[in-house]
């Protein structure tokens, strides 16, 4: 990739967040950052530190990145108080962000009818949030709420609030299409004379999708000058959502010739990466998005297909695999082997492409997705089956049966009581053991009988914790009897893992990504098969 450098801008944890229907835990908001932090997003907002309590927790023990920079976004000092003495002000320069982006107005309307402030007192707001902020971050950023409607009102009044920021020291001047009403044409001309104020290589662009063109109008900005772009993965936002990243960037690098942070390696990680997202949200992919889409390279028989096969330019306007995507032919799929051995390369995992293992292992794969399984979300139970497929693993423990008993009473006091307790019968080093434990719930009831006899044989489990579970319903015509997919996250020692199981019982479900969780740790972590142990717990 060449040509001149386009900054991305990820605010899926603040803007996604408000999309109805979701609701980001801070577990959610450290895996999305680091899966945005793998494919070379240069910016990652965080959150607004101190407006909830999730955003809060986030910024007080943020994950470490190691390409992207961490944001926190936050808004301008309040009228009648001084920068230094304002209180949102305060926590979003308390926050651990290296990075500052403050709100603020643009449109005059805006400024005396919502704020009810003279337009002078807003400049000055401005100005004195952004250079306080300057002084005591590594970076600022200015957005520049509703700033076309503003433009379009009064441009004097509008340049006069973003080169106040820009004078002030804002390394960035966001233009924001808050309501999304911008035409394409429109975000050109109005980004162009915006330049002669701003450079553009410190203007940025912020653009909702309310008249499906956020994506159009972002490109049309940076044709323009802009060398910033916001956005979100998968397009989340309010109302109809924010510009969408997945869709952006390969239109930059692929299309417009730009050079972002992401790599071309970086760039076949976007399908994964957009379906990750949606796994942890439990919702199923949209199959039609532009490049990352089940279907958005699909052809079904005739003449299409013929095509295709003979110059895929007739009908795919991009090398899908440049995306991490591949062709399907609808009636007879024959793609997949080319991701199978990318997620290798992921791994570590060095496998001749003419093994015919790989082939087992895709149709494997396949089987399983038909089932429910879903990997895209759950990369280390994909790692467990390929390494098991391709080279096998040792066996470190074979459960052989488990039950799980819940009770729900009221005790004397009149309390309401809910209690699991979990018997598992195991070998472990070729001895048989037998033990009961009890939890809070099926699944802490399970994992406890689970630890109580592994952990005596492989210590590297101790300081395993689970930190988020998912459940998604496969099959909803059929009721409570529906197929389950149980998806969970463990961490420990700072390393995170998803693993996912997929049965019509939930516990059974919950006990496969369990069991996946464990294998994946001991098996990261080097422990060798199971030594004999003493204890109660033997049969």
């Amino acid at each position: 990739m060449s040509g001149d450098r386009v900054y991305l801008y990820d605010s899926t944890l603040r803007d996604g967040a408000q999309t109805q229907g979701v609701d980001f835990s801070v577990a959610d908001k450290a895996a999305i950052a680091r899966a945005l932090d793998g494919i070379g997003i240069d910016y990652i907002e965080g959150g607004w530190p101190g407006a909830n309590p999730t955003d809060t927790t986030f910024f007080a023990n943020p994950p470490q990145l190691h390409r992207a920079r961490l944001s926190a976004f936050g808004m301008t000092r309040r009228s009648g108080r001084s920068a230094a003495n304002d209180p949102g002000l305060a926590a979003l320069l308390g926050s651990r962000a290296g990075v500052i982006c403050m709100v603020g107005k643009s449109w005059d309307y805006q400024v005396t009818d919502a704020l009810g402030i003279d337009l002078d007192e807003n400049i000055a707001m401005i100005g004195d949030s952004v250079r306080l902020a300057a002084s005591r971050a590594e970076e600022v950023m200015f957005d520049a709420e509703h700033f076309f409607d503003g433009f379009k009102a009064n441009p004097e009044y509008a340049l006069r609030c973003v080169r106040a920021a820009y004078e002030a020291g804002a390394r960035w001047v966001v233009l924001c299409d808050t309501n999304g009403g911008t035409l394409p044409h429109e975000v050109f001309d109005i980004v162009g004379q915006v330049a002669a104020v701003v450079p553009g290589d410190h203007l940025g662009i912020h653009c909702h999708n309310d008249t499906g063109n956020a994506v159009a109008n972002s490109l049309m900005a940076v044709r323009a000058g802009a060398r910033q772009v916001q956005g979100t993965l998968n397009g989340l936002g309010e109302r109809c959502g924010n510009a969408d990243l997945i869709a952006i960037a390969p239109t930059l690098a692929l299309k417009m010739g730009h050079s972002l942070g992401m790599t071309s390696v970086d760039l076949t990680r976007l399908t994964h990466v957009s379906r990750l997202l949606d796994e942890r949200l439990n919702r199923a992919p949209v199959r039609n998005a532009p490049y990352v889409g089940e279907s958005a390279f699909a052809h079904k028989g005739g003449l299409h297909v013929a095509a295709v096969e003979k110059d895929p330019r007739c009908y795919e306007h991009v090398v899908p695999e440049l995306i991490g995507n591949h062709r399907r032919i609808v009636i007879s799929d024959q793609a997949g082997r080319s991701n199978i051995l990318s997620r290798f390369r992921d791994i570590g995992l060095d496998i001749d492409a003419n093994d015919p293992k790989v082939n087992r292992l895709l149709e494997t794969v396949k089987a399983r997705e038909f089932d429910g399984y879903a990997y895209d979300g759950a990369e280390a139970s994909f790692e467990i089956l390929a390494r098991q497929a391709m080279e096998g693993l040792p066996e470190y423990f074979r459960c052989s049966s488990f039950r799980v008993i819940d009770e729900r009473r009221w005790n004397a006091k009149g309390d309401l009581i809910t209690l699991s307790e979990a018997t598992v019968k195991m070998e472990v080093a070729g001895r048989q053991y037998m033990t009961v434990e009890e939890g809070n719930g099926p699944v802490n009831a399970l994992d406890a009988a689970l630890r109580k006899v592994l952990l005596p044989v492989y210590p590297q489990l101790a300081n395993v914790r689970l930190v988020d579970y998912k459940v998604r319903i496969l099959t909803p015509g059929d009721g409570t009897r529906a197929v389950t997919r149980v998806m969970i996250e463990s961490a420990a020692d700072g390393e995170h893992w998803s693993t996912v199981g997929v049965s019509t019982n939930i516990i059974d479900a919950s006990f496969r990504a369990l069991h996946d969780s464990i294998v994946f740790r001991l098996f990261r972590s080097g422990a060798a098969a199971g030594r004999e142990v003493t204890g109660e717990v033997a049969a």
